[in-house]
């Protein structure tokens, strides 16, 4: 029998590398959109743990996977394959533009995947000087040092030595800006679809299609990170079947799991044939039971009636948020898809997120933040209507508790 331990927030900061600075609750367990603390406290779940809790906790169809497989296999390496992760790549390859799969753990791990497959299609097919990856201001694709650095936030990838190199930053929704880097020793830009932790920024359809077309010009892939974005965030499957862009590589994590670490990369044959055996590879990447959860969370999101409540909840929400702004005059305005969206703090509140994340915790809902001017929802893509009107109840006396100061 485990020796018991006394959980509390204080033993965080004396076992825990300080790097994160986690709130003073610590929640024991999760129904829906509903969570409880160890105090026994309930709160409404706004924030789906950074848009990764695509059905809420503990959704039936994702436990029933994880139990059944946890009878199974749970690992192999990818010296086997497995039938979960063979089941989730051909439904991956039907749902999707793409005909290859690769899986990893995380979005910070599928980024890396693509960012090196651009690097070697574009040795193998041009040479080494087509090497230059571009990305975008405030952009945010992972914390391995090749993603942060591609990442449009110095803040987070200074300070670790030398950088990796051939990568250059254009502004997002701008073309002009980009179209001034690129040349043919470009090899690929990546861009989020609706930037994340930039702000809920979404990417205008002409922006995009300009992209599209400025990679055609340069002979150069276009990487989608929708790994925030997909998996029905939108309200639809992947960000990029709003518009006619397709990229050449889509990478997705997060809500692909529901919960469960999982991510994948997504490309065409031809592109894929770049990764040979030996060239890249993840030890738990594949993982029956993280294929197996995955698997039925597709099957669960991938339906018109899960899709379009997406939409339905996103038009909820917006009215909700207009109410209150109504009321307290906070916000200049909302922006993002689905239910991926950033509530605009107006000049008055600037820099102030924090507050009003710190204020919903007080007054029991969770929420996030998107940079210091933006309070971001990313709720799980089924939360019940009563759920959403119970939050903004919440938020809305959050709002209250941060304009009294």
């Amino acid at each position: 029998m485990a020796e018991h331990i006394q959980v509390t927030r204080a033993l965080f900061d004396e076992v825990m590398v300080p790097n994160y600075a986690p709130a003073p609750i610590i929640p024991v367990r999760g129904q829906g959109s509903r969570v409880w603390d160890q105090a026994g406290r309930e709160y409404v779940d706004f924030a789906g743990g950074i848009a990764v809790n695509a059905l809420g906790h503990c959704h039936p169809a994702l436990v029933s996977a994880l139990k059944e497989q946890a009878d199974k296999l749970w690992h192999l390496s990818n010296v086997m394959t497995n039938e979960p992760a063979i089941r989730l790549a051909q439904k991956l390859v039907d749902s999707t533009f793409a005909e290859k799969v690769y899986f990893a753990n995380s979005g910070a791990e599928a980024n890396e995947a693509a960012l090196k497959l651009a690097r070697r299609w574009a040795l193998d097919n041009f040479g080494a000087q087509k090497q230059q990856i571009i990305s975008f201001g405030k952009s945010f694709h992972g914390r391995t040092f090749f993603t942060v650095t591609v990442g449009g936030q110095a803040a987070y990838s200074d300070g670790f030595g030398p950088k990796p190199g051939a990568i250059d930053h254009a502004e997002y929704n701008n073309l002009e800006s980009l179209k001034a880097l690129m040349s043919d020793n470009t090899c690929a830009v990546i861009l989020e679809p609706v930037q994340g932790e930039g702000g809920i920024i979404p990417g205008e359809v002409a922006f995009l299609q300009g992209v599209r077309d400025l990679c055609n010009q340069f002979n150069a892939l276009m990487i989608y990170d929708e790994v925030q974005s997909g998996v029905g965030r939108t309200g639809k499957l992947y960000a990029y079947m709003h518009s006619n862009v397709v990229p050449d590589i889509l990478t997705t994590a997060k809500s692909l799991g529901g919960g469960f670490p999982v991510g994948a990369m997504l490309t065409t044959t031809a592109i894929a044939s770049h990764l040979k055996v030996g060239t890249h590879g993840s030890t738990y990447g594949g993982n029956p039971l993280a294929c197996a959860v995955a698997e039925a969370a597709l099957d669960t999101i991938n339906q018109p009636a899960v899709l379009n409540g997406v939409l339905e909840r996103e038009q909820l929400f917006r009215r909700e948020l207009a109410a209150i702004n109504e009321k307290h005059n906070v916000f200049s305005t909302v922006r993002g898809q689905g239910m991926l969206l950033g509530a605009v703090l107006n000049d008055e509140f600037k820099g102030r997120s924090r507050d009003f994340f710190l204020a919903a915790a007080d007054q029991g809902l969770f929420a996030l933040v998107a940079g210091p001017d933006v309070v971001r929802f990313a709720p799980s893509l089924v939360i019940p209507e009563a759920d959403i009107i119970e939050g903004m109840k919440r938020f809305e006396k959050a709002v209250a508790q941060v304009k009294q100061g």
